[in-house]
């Protein structure tokens, strides 16, 4: 008898197979990773610097508007890398 857990996964499977990628892959998988882990500390240093200068100067609403950057940066810089990681696993191994 099946668990509830391993039906679901029977479920899974049908309805989104994984693929396999190959080395080729997942290597420029990883490097994309490293790009993007790179590029968020690239733009977090920058922001936060920024930041530092808003509070020392008592500027609230610099602080605030820069905090909604810092996560619309990441966001979008995510969004950048997963599509690039997404074409790579479409790609004919």
């Amino acid at each position: 008898m099946k668990t509830a857990y391993e039906l679901a996964m029977e479920r899974l499977s049908k309805s989104a197979p994984t693929v396999k990628l190959s080395s080729e892959q997942k290597s420029q998988i990883a490097e994309l990773e490293s790009q993007c882990a790179a590029k968020l500390a690239e733009r977090e240093l920058l922001l936060k610097d920024e930041m530092t200068r808003a509070v020392e100067r008592g500027d609230e609403d610099a602080v605030a508007q820069i905090d909604k950057q810092m996560v619309s940066d990441r966001k979008t810089i995510r969004a950048n890398f997963e599509e690039k990681k997404d074409k790579v696993r479409n790609q004919k191994g």
